[in-house]
């Protein structure tokens, strides 16, 4: 770590709830709400909830490597500046960039959404026949809701952090409240006999919903992202990361169980925004209201933290000289990484072309990029710990190396369940295709940087 990576370039605006609301936003997003069916018909309501459970130990043992990373190196990159110190600039190029794809997949995944909730909310927003992708119908007014969502998004992070931590802790109370309005009513209401089969197609529809965790969860490090911005206690960065994780695996089961008790097997596949439905059988058309704005408020969190976690690391990647200089320059006058956000809005622009069916294709193949980033931030936490074990951890994990191994582990066999052969193995040439299209967009961007020190050497 060079001597002027101690002086930040960045305003420490972010206190503890609002960390909290960054992270725990970042989690829930849309998700919960239009695909809640695909993960019962999957697994079963149990199946589902196991794959939470489970999916979501592991990202707990994977976040406490983080959170005593964070709490050392608490610099804007997280895993850049993790992997790069422990293994090198070519390692650590591959990690930031791998899990860049799982922030721009989010951030491309909202785009979609965006407009699909709001053909819920307003019906008759297809409009203008385009195209028809994998069965489904692109219609230009759709298209161009999501292309103006990305847009005022954008926006409003190059405008600053500070604000969007106000919206983003206004918004994810307003989630909360919905959700404990939905579940609680579900208790009283739901029926057992909805939940039948509690466990379809054993293992193998466990592993269909368990390869969709690790995007589900892909949130808590935005905190590393955005430690620059943090206004506390170094120690405390790590245990605001770890009740995140907790918030969301109580989340994403709690919906399960509620969908489950509410609509039979049948229901479950006769909808596109699924927890809306259990919510109007619930409390009528209002309850679908309340779980369809709940969804647009998810949108907007994920979204907004993710451009935050995603030009962060992006900006650390170029500050490092490992992608060109252009995307490290700060907005002169909001201190925000403004070109690295405008490269990943410019991105997301890109996915409401494509129709609802680029949703799963985006939660596979951005699954991988996230769960190569956690495996080689596990294998950055075992070297550390070797290589300076005087590094000063103000969070430390007990058992570190037995954490730093099962991690690793664990991010591997994740990895696993990503490729050929597997039940859940990423569909080729839909969800192969973006990883292969982000892989050269990586090549051609960190080329260009090479040139870019070649000159100033030479």
């Amino acid at each position: 770590m060079s001597k002027t990576e101690n002086k930040s370039d960045f305003l420490r605006v972010l206190g503890r709830r609002e960390v909290l609301a960054l992270a725990f936003g970042a989690m829930v997003g849309w998700s919960w709400v239009v695909l809640s069916g695909t993960w019962i018909s999957s697994a079963g309501t149990l199946g589902a909830i196991l794959a939470f459970f489970f999916g979501g130990l592991v990202i707990i043992v994977i976040g406490l490597t983080y959170a005593e990373l964070a709490s050392a190196l608490p610099f804007a990159g997280g895993e850049h500046v993790y992997s790069h110190r422990a293994l090198g600039p070519g390692a650590s190029f591959i990690c930031t960039w791998s899990i860049i794809l799982g922030y721009v997949s989010v951030v491309t995944f909202e785009a979609v959404a965006l407009p699909t909730v709001l053909d819920s909310l307003i019906p008759g927003l297809d409009k203008i026949y385009l195209w028809q992708i994998a069965g489904w119908d692109v219609y230009l007014t759709w298209v161009l809701t999501g292309v103006a969502g990305a847009i005022i998004m954008t926006a409003l992070n190059i405008v600053g952090v500070r604000m969007t931590a106000i919206v983003q802790s206004v918004v994810v109370l307003a989630i909360l409240i919905a959700g404990v309005i939905f579940v609680s009513g579900a208790v009283f209401t739901g029926e057992l006999s909805n939940m039948q089969p509690l466990l379809t197609d054993g293992m193998s529809g466990i592993s269909l919903v368990l390869v969709m965790v690790p995007f589900m969860f892909v949130g808590f490090d935005t905190i590393p992202q955005a430690a620059e911005e943090i206004d506390l206690p170094y120690r405390d960065i790590g245990k605001v990361l770890m009740v995140s994780v907790v918030m969301a695996i109580v989340w994403y089961g709690l919906i399960v169980l509620a969908v489950g008790l509410v609509l039979d097997p049948q229901s479950l596949s006769d909808s596109d925004v699924v927890t809306a439905e259990a919510g109007a059988a619930i409390y009528g058309a209002p309850g679908r209201m309340l779980l369809l704005i709940a969804g647009l408020a998810g949108i907007i969190t994920s979204w907004n933290a993710f451009i935050i976690g995603g030009s962060r690391a992006i900006y650390a990647l170029a500050k490092s000289g490992l992608l060109p200089g252009f995307l490290a320059a700060l907005h002169p006058r909001f201190r925000t990484p403004h070109n690295a956000i405008l490269l990943i809005g410019g991105l997301s622009i890109l996915g409401p072309f494509f129709g609802r069916p680029v949703l799963v294709w985006l939660v596979d193949a951005g699954g991988l990029g996230i769960v190569i980033a956690y495996a080689m931030v596990a294998w950055s936490f075992l070297v550390l710990r070797k290589k300076e074990p005087e590094l000063e951890r103000p969070y430390k994990v007990p058992y570190g190396n037995a954490v730093g191994v099962l991690a690793l582990l664990l991010s591997i066999g994740l990895g696993l369940l990503y490729m050929p052969g597997s039940p859940s193995g990423l569909l080729w040439p839909q969800e192969w295709g973006i990883v292969l299209m982000w892989i050269i967009l990586g090549v051609i961007l960190y080329g260009r940087s090479r040139k870019e020190l070649s000159k100033l050497s030479g």
